[in-house]
């Protein structure tokens, strides 16, 4: 740092406050420019071992997930959080509680390596508590339902979901509306209806009980669409997940009906294996898991820092509330445009 300083004619603890990420609202932007340029050309890498001996800080985030057999997404959630904390200086550790090892010995691992704070995620249709061993720690929530409102969450607004779905079947043209739901009551299935029948309200259309399909899978699934299609003869879908946007695309084609001719349908998720392989491509909502793993890492390390100003999201990235957002903070999600919609 003394290196530095000299070169830039500024004193250590000014390299310091810059290299440390600390300099917003201290040091002047265009010094602070010239600090880290000077820094790049000269090779400077701040030394984490030393650093944390002198603050009595890791710079180590600890993420425990539960339930990633059945949530792949929180892959994508890692991955955000991992970009996130190494733009901050931090690194992550992750483990999954999944299989035969419980949560509280993969946190205790963790903890051995002195963690500066946790994320935690339990993507679960259920309420959950948050464990007892990461409550003394700085803890951000991801996508977990929680009624503990101590930590902060970040999750997906589901009520957009369905408004914006519905929205755009409805600037379609689209009079007659189908909700292909999920017949497991989890919290976005019941939000998200909650969002189409707001837009349904705003749009002067009737809410009708007939264009309601709550289903699971396979022919069950199959037969409940189909038997809509027959009787209610609807001219667009919203449904709740990619998934079950493939049982709409069968009935259809079985009862000669063409995807985004003669019908509109709306998937969620972006399910590239589901999406991408339907002819035609499936218009669908983006989950921002991505988004809610980076968040989480900015909001966890302004707690650890006790600071939430300077931090800049990436402008690539879907709109991300401010870090002193009410609890909990929701992302709004992108909609993702193909072929499956009535131009």
């Amino acid at each position: 740092m003394k290196n530095v300083a000299d070169k830039a004619g500024v004193s250590i603890s000014t390299v310091s406050l810059v290299m440390n990420n600390h300099d917003s609202g201290r040091v002047k932007t265009e010094i602070a420019a010239k600090v880290r340029k000077i820094a790049n050309e000269l090779g400077y890498r701040p030394n984490p071992m030393a650093r944390s001996l002198r603050t009595s800080k890791t710079s180590i985030l600890g993420f425990v997930a539960e339930q990633i057999s059945s949530f792949p997404y929180v892959a994508k959630m890692l991955q955000g959080a991992q970009d996130a904390a190494s733009k901050l200086g931090y690194v992550v550790l992750f483990v999954t509680s999944d299989g035969s090892t419980s949560q509280e010995e993969q946190t205790a691992a963790l903890q051995r390596y002195g963690m500066d704070g946790f994320l935690y995620s339990q993507p679960s249709s259920q309420v959950t508590e948050v464990p007892d061993d990461l409550v003394h720690y700085p803890l951000v929530l991801i996508a977990t339902n929680t009624v503990d409102n101590r930590f902060p969450i970040v999750e997906s607004s589901e009520f957009d979901i369905g408004y914006d779905a519905t929205k755009r079947l409805i600037d379609s043209g689209a009079k007659r509306i189908a909700y292909i739901g999920n017949c497991v009551p989890t919290i976005a299935q019941a939000t998200r209806l909650e969002g189409y029948r707001e837009m349904l309200y705003k749009a002067g259309i009737p809410f009708d009980d007939n264009l309601l399909a709550n289903v699971s899978h396979n022919d069950e699934a199959l037969n409940a669409v189909e038997h809509l299609i027959e009787t209610q003869h609807p001219d667009a879908f919203f449904c709740y997940d990619d998934a079950r946007a493939w049982y709409v695309y069968e009935c259809a084609a079985r009862m000669g009906l063409s995807v985004g001719r003669d019908i509109s349908v709306i998937g969620v998720g972006d399910d590239k294996t589901v999406s991408d392989t339907f002819t035609p491509k499936l218009t669908t909502i983006e989950l921002p898991y991505y988004e809610m793993g980076y968040w989480a890492v900015c909001k966890l390390v302004s707690l650890i820092e006790k600071q939430s100003e300077g931090v800049m999201f990436p402008k690539d990235l879907i709109p991300l509330p401010p870090l002193d957002s009410p609890i909990p903070a929701r992302i709004h999600c992108r909609l993702i445009e193909n072929e499956s919609i009535v131009s």
